[in-house]
């Protein structure tokens, strides 16, 4: 079985790659590798053969026109190409509480990639996953103004990026769910209290500030948005686990 990881050089696709090599036929999609989803170069070759397309790549640009042309343009492409390579199983990474963030402009991209990839011929299956792990850092900096991180007054379930990884590679192998399933962390925790102890552990003494009004990525949110509501998979690895691995590699 051929399966095609698009952003397969990234975060989440390497990690992907190497978890179902060997085991598959497996192909890393970027353009890294001379596969543009948005230009089509190299993509009717590498998705010929495949049976299954998992689709974990990213917007290079979250301004907004960006983020909508690249999710929108990309998905069509992969769409098509799939369907006529005979792709039985399209994979997508999404994000818990996607379609309740939809003042954002990045969740608005991201929902038209879902809605484009349910009204498709090709069986599917959509992962929406809570925050990685990874991500404390980037939260951090766009939440920051004046010296104080001002977040909102909202929970989290952040979840490692290799656990994700290892749910989307069974789900690659398994029957099409043609459904949304949630992952999720294991733990359920303040969003400003997950980044204080990032900012603590990274020894970056910036006040965290959690405010009823403070918006998400351009959001409002309320206290159980950015959570999962029926999760199929949690993680077994807490975010105290992991930032002291992190932290003792560096």
């Amino acid at each position: 079985m051929k399966i095609v990881i698009v952003g397969g050089t990234g975060l989440v696709g390497s990690q992907l790659k190497t978890m179902l090599q060997g085991k598959y036929e497996v192909l890393a999609a970027s353009p890294n590798t001379r596969v543009n989803t948005l230009t089509k170069e190299g993509l009717d070759a590498a998705l010929q053969n495949a049976s299954v397309v998992i689709d974990v790549s990213n917007s290079p640009s979250f301004a907004e026109e960006d983020v909508m042309a690249f999710f929108k343009t990309s998905t069509e492409n992969l769409l098509a190409a799939g369907a006529k390579a005979g792709v039985r199983h399209h994979v997508i990474l999404s994000v818990v509480g996607t379609q309740q963030l939809l003042k954002s402009g990045y969740f608005r991209a991201k929902n038209v990639q879902e809605e484009l990839v349910r009204a498709s011929d090709i069986p599917f299956s959509i992962v929406h996953a809570t925050q990685f792990f990874e991500f404390a850092g980037a939260i951090a900096n766009t939440s920051s103004f004046d010296g104080k991180v001002v977040l909102p007054d909202a929970f989290v379930q952040p979840i490692a990026s290799a656990e994700v990884a290892s749910f989307l590679a069974k789900t690659a192998t398994e029957m099409p769910t043609n459904n949304i399933v949630e992952v999720g962390g294991p733990e359920r925790i303040g969003m400003d209290n997950w980044i204080r102890q990032y900012l603590k552990t990274m020894k970056k003494p910036l006040e965290v500030v959690a405010g009823a009004h403070a918006l998400y990525f351009g959001a409002p949110v309320n206290r159980t948005t950015l959570v999962p509501n029926a999760p199929v998979f949690l993680g077994s690895i807490t975010y105290t686990e992991w930032i002291s691995k992190t932290e003792n590699q560096r």
